[in-house]
């Protein structure tokens, strides 16, 4: 799912996709596609009023010339003077005008209502509701900037196939089906010949279609990656400026800006070919029309008011009709590209699903087991391999290995964020596949090496996994977490606004945040993925030692590369390329001079004190 638009969906099979969309909102469709041939019904009617008024004041002025066709049989009361006749017929005309134009404005906020107030909205929400289900996979495959663009922009520019496409298309061929037939009963052979060069335009539309429809994809790529670099700048600046790259930054959006603009310029250039150029052919039955038109008015074969003058304006409409083919090509290829993009998501298989009738859970007892375990992200054993071991309850275990062993694909298959491709994750005795998956999380606390905080209070941050929780639980758990005391010192205390990301706290303190999140739910398994590498020794011997009485009666699994932590642990697991390659305690494990964990041990220990212990043999706590 890297690059889904270099494959592209067939535009026939996203067609019916959207047609789909549209269906399930036909009530409204309907409603506009009524107002719109009410006001096409008027629009004629004018027109046959004017080209009526042209006919009479001609029967006045030229009294050898024909009597006007008055619809419907109606004729002017007796006696009623040309004044008075022309004034009924300019009032008819100035009534149709007035209704055509409330109906137009009542057609705008009807559409608007459609599109933008349910379409958008409720297509955007199907697709975050989507993203919410997909599984760690999706996003480690597709770009944050991507995702958020497909979110945004192309769920704007799906809407379009609705009002731009299908709505215009259907009232298109239904004034061209009026048009064509009022023209064909004032005279076939004037129709035939104003309207030859319609399969030209057809061919030509078809042609820029197919030419354009790439050029739409890559543009949408394109977007994609300039809003990545807006984000990436965004929540590196840090770095950024750490690095004094702002120049390098400014260069950078201008090349991704620059490649947008470009496109879209060579897209432009195209329509500014294409649309003049249909006007231009649709323009060419005038000329036809008043060469041969005019000579059939001279020889009195088809009247000059509702003959010539109301051909000429059906024609003009007819003309503006084919012209707005190519808005709606434009539209449908780009409505087609943003549709591939926005079905990807909502097509994405969702991989970590509840089974058909799952096994209850309550409160887990806590004990976990590995059978024979294998895991890789692209679906062969190449991260995890023949992983097997049991954690009882309330018991901590240490995961140890070199980047890349796999420790946290190990801890992702606990809370389901993968699932094993070979071999079973057991809980309490049943594979985690049986249980529900909101179920089997809220059994579990998790703590990030990077954890993420939200722009909110430091409050609503603790009870995120809990909202409903009360100011004491959340103030224990910041207790327990050892981040009572910081908060505390801040000018509002637990009601202190986070900005985006926590930005405004140090590591320590965010770490300490996540910790008191995933504490208050007092889940019976913890999962600290080296919680405490962004945190000083002092504050990591203050966490531990005060998370000693909260993870007592939980099964904890514990990613730590300082010894302080890993004496904690009752059970050490060495991962060496996926596989488990030592196990036991740490005193027995150290107890091994060639054995990979004291030597892993001493490469990897982030403290002086840790790496003098070891080195000096003193690998017991002091008394």
């Amino acid at each position: 799912m890297d690059d889904p638009d270099e494959r592209g969906a067939p535009g026939g099979s996203l067609v019916r996709r959207l047609l789909g969309l549209a269906w399930s909102y036909r009530g409204g469709c309907l409603r506009v596609l009524g107002i719109q041939f009410v006001i096409l019904t008027l629009g004629i009617s004018g027109l046959g009023f004017t080209g009526l008024g042209i006919d009479y004041l001609q029967s006045v002025l030229v009294p050898a010339s024909p009597s006007p066709r008055w619809p419907f049989g109606i004729h002017p009361p007796q006696g009623a003077g040309p004044t008075t006749v022309m004034l009924w017929i300019a009032g008819g005309v100035l009534i149709i005008a007035v209704i055509r134009s409330g109906l137009t404005a009542l057609d705008t906020i009807w559409m608007a209502e459609l599109v933008q107030g349910r379409i958008v909205p409720e297509l955007r929400a199907r697709v975050y509701d989507k993203l919410q289900r997909l599984s760690f996979r999706f996003f480690d495959a597709n770009a944050t900037g991507s995702i958020i663009n497909r979110v945004t922009g192309d769920v704007q520019q799906v809407r379009m196939f609705v009002d731009g496409v299908l709505m215009q298309g259907i009232v298109m061929l239904l004034s061209l089906g009026i048009y064509l037939a009022y023209m064909l009963a004032i005279h076939p052979g004037l129709t035939a010949a104003c309207l030859a060069p319609s399969p030209l335009i057809w061919w030509i539309s078809r042609r820029f279609s197919r030419k354009v429809r790439p050029a739409y994809q890559r543009n949408r790529q394109l977007v994609d990656d300039l809003v990545l670099a807006v984000a990436e700048n965004v929540q590196g600046q840090s770095v950024i400026k750490g690095f004094a790259l702002q120049e390098a930054e400014i260069r950078r959006f201008a090349r991704a800006n620059d490649h947008v603009r470009d496109q879209q310029q060579w897209v432009f250039d195209r329509v500014s070919v294409f649309t003049p150029l249909i006007g231009l052919l649709s323009q060419t039955g005038l000329v036809i029309l008043l060469a041969y038109g005019g000579w059939l008015v001279i020889q009195g074969r088809i009247p000059l008011g509702t003959g010539l003058v109301v051909f000429a304006g059906m024609l003009q409409q007819f003309a503006g009709q084919i012209a707005n083919i190519a808005n709606i090509a434009d539209s449908l290829q780009q409505s087609l590209t943003a549709a591939g993009r926005v079905f990807e998501i909502l097509d994405a298989p969702v991989e970590i699903r509840n089974p058909a009738n799952p096994v209850p859970l309550a409160r887990a007892r806590g004990e976990v087991e590995f059978r024979d375990v294998a895991f890789g992200y692209d679906g062969s054993p190449s991260v995890l391999s023949g992983v097997s071991f049991v954690a009882t309850p309330g018991s901590c275990i240490a995961l140890v290995g070199a980047t890349g062993a796999g420790k946290s694909a190990l801890l992702g298959l606990i809370p389901r964020f993968y699932d094993a491709i070979a071999g079973s994750v057991r809980i309490d005795g049943h594979d985690v596949r049986d249980y529900a998956v909101d179920a089997l999380r809220r059994n579990i606390g998790l703590v990030f090496q990077e954890s993420f905080l939200f722009r909110a209070s430091i409050a609503a941050n603790i009870a995120f996994g809990n909202p409903d929780a009360t100011a004491e639980q959340i103030e224990r758990a910041a207790r327990t977490a050892a981040a009572h005391e910081f908060i505390h010192r801040l000018p509002k205390g637990y009601d202190t606004l986070l900005g985006e990301g926590g930005a405004d706290l140090s590591g320590g303190q965010r770490q300490r945040l996540a910790i008191a999140r995933a504490l208050l739910l007092e889940p019976p398994i913890l999962i600290l993925d080296d919680p405490t590498a962004a945190i000083d020794p002092e504050t990591e011997e203050e966490i531990l030692g005060a998370m000693e009485g909260a993870m007592k009666g939980r099964t904890t699994f514990v990613v730590a590369h300082r010894l302080s932590t890993l004496r904690r642990a009752d059970h050490i697991l060495v991962l060496d390329r996926g596989r488990i390659a030592e196990r036991g305690s740490h005193r027995e494990l150290m107890a091994r001079p060639e054995g990979i964990y004291r030597r892993t041990a001493i490469l990897q220990m982030t403290d002086k004190e840790s790496r003098r212990r070891i080195e000096t043999g003193d690998t017991e706590e002091t008394a």
